[in-house]
Order: structure tokens, then sequence, then C-alpha cells
């Protein structure tokens, strides 16, 4: 992918940075990064991650970890369904506080391989039962629960450090070679993402982007619904509203102008639209978010 990319910052609690969540596939993540650790396991089906300049398939019952800082985004798999886990390595400050060990546990995540498929079966069934345990726990009320969900966390962290094995350069290459059939499809969706990212702001015609793809507007409205699950007016609409969200957090401006910026027609436009989406008008979001 090219450096168009997009930070990304999850909503974690200060004093436990962690959650995590389920995933139905059936709709498009685009490329963004975070400093968070990004943890999948593939419960269902098959999801397509696209990560560097490689599109993977993911199996059912396999496990793929994104570094901190690593950009990523995925495609609409609409049969599949991933349990996804996002932390901030000073979850494990404690420990390393008291410990005699100087382990900078974002190295463990950059030095060891990041998918089940070049780790033992062994490994890989213990990993997926922590997680699968994580999830559990995390979603339980019981008062014991938040400490068993530690205690898997860190166990989670020993398998790392003791079971998942170190980098290989003979993986990467196995992988970069495994990808060149769908180096197509990533092109393209990284001429599509750049287009929009660069253009958003301006009116895009189905014609406009079609171009940009090389394709005929009717193929391309199939080729971007396969890919993404969503229509390209459904996509660029979503994507002008997280625009707006981020114009509104940010910078105190008339809503004429937000509108504007974000690629909206019309104040009337944006206010509809974006109260649809978000579920409140575009003002009252913005006080939402400043508290006031």
């Amino acid at each position: 992918m090219s450096q168009h990319k997009y930070l990304e910052i999850p909503d974690l609690d200060v004093k436990f940075p962690f959650r995590c969540f389920s995933d139905d596939g059936r709709g498009l993540v685009y490329p963004h990064w975070h400093k968070e650790i990004e943890v999948i396991y593939v419960v269902e089906g098959t999801i397509k991650i696209g990560v560097n300049d490689a599109l993977l398939s993911v199996n059912e019952g396999e496990i793929y970890f994104f570094d901190s800082g690593e950009t990523h985004y995925f495609l609409a798999t609409p049969d599949s369904k991933r349990l996804v886990f996002q932390f901030d390595t000073r979850l494990f400050d404690a420990l390393f506080q008291t410990s005699q060990h100087t382990i900078n546990v974002r190295d463990i995540f950059k030095t060891r391989e990041n998918w089940s498929v070049f780790w033992s079966k062994e490994t890989e069934i213990s990993v997926r039962q922590c997680l699968q345990a994580c999830f559990e726990y995390a979603h339980d009320d019981a008062p014991a629960s938040l400490y068993l969900l530690y205690a898997r966390l860190y166990e989670y962290l020993g398998l790392m450090v003791g079971k998942v094995p170190l980098k290989k350069a003979s993986n990467k290459k196995a992988l970069t070679n495994d990808s060149l059939q769908n180096q197509e499809v990533i092109d393209k969706m990284d001429q599509i993402f750049t287009f929009i990212e660069e253009r958003y702001g301006e009116p895009i015609q189905l014609e406009d982007i079609a171009d940009v793809a090389g394709f005929t507007p009717h193929y391309f409205t199939r080729f971007f619904k396969r890919n993404t699950g969503v229509t390209f007016v459904q996509f660029l609409t979503e994507y002008r509203i997280n625009m707006a969200k981020s114009i509104l957090g940010t910078e105190e401006l008339p809503m004429i102008e937000v509108a504007e910026k974000a690629g909206f027609n019309s104040v009337k436009t944006f206010h509809h639209v974006f109260k649809e989406n978000v579920g409140v008008s575009p003002k009252k979001y913005q006080k939402l978010i400043s508290g006031n």
C-alpha cells in the first residue's frame, strides 16, 4: 500500500488499555494504523487482510497480529467471523517494573511470526484457547472476571515469548510470492483509496473513480462491491462523515465550512446525512466530544 493511511485511536481505558470485540466481516475496514497491538482470531470462514504489499487469506482457526504502527485493512468477507483484540503494551508495565528482566514488550511482537501458519499446531491451539478465554472473561460481569482476564493476558504474553517462533526471512519471501496473484486487487484498491483521500472534498462521479481504476463504471461497481461489501456511494459517504467527525473534533469552523471541507454540497445535505449515520446532529456531536 502507499503511505496514504489513517491513524485510528481505539477507545481504550487509560488504566486498562485493552478491548476486544467480534466482527462479522460484512464491511470494509480501510487502511489505517495505530500504536496498539491488534490480534485477530478467525472463528468462522476466511478473512482477507491487506498488510503492507500483501493480501492474505487467513482461514478459520488461524491467528494473525499486527505490530504497533503497521498499516492494515480488511476486505469484506460476509461469511466470516473474527475476534479482534486491541491493547497498548502499557498493559504489561506493572510486570516489568517489578521484574529482574528488562524485556521490551513491543520488541516481542516485532520479532515474532505474525501469522499462526508459521507456528506449531500446538502453539496455535494454545494461543487460540487463551484468546477465546480472554474474550469470554472480557464480556463477563462476574467480579472475578477482570482478574481472570488479566491472568489470561499474561498467559498470552508468555506464549508469545516462549512458544511463538521468531520471524524468518524465508517465511516473508514465501508470503510475498503467495500474494502475487492478488497484486492487481491490491494495486487497484490502493489507487482508489488514494484518489478518495486526495479528492473527497470535491464532487466525485462514478465515471471519475472508474477511470482511475481503469474500469468501465459497470465493472467498477461490481469490483468495488465485491471487495468492500458496500457500494462506492455508501463508502464515499461514510468516508466523508469520518472526515467531518475529525474536523468537528479538531477545528472550530462554521458548519458550512465543515460541510464543504468534508465534501458535502450543502449544509442541509450534510446535516441530514450526518444525523442519519451518526445518530446526532453535527453540532451535538461536536459538543459531546468537547465535553461542553
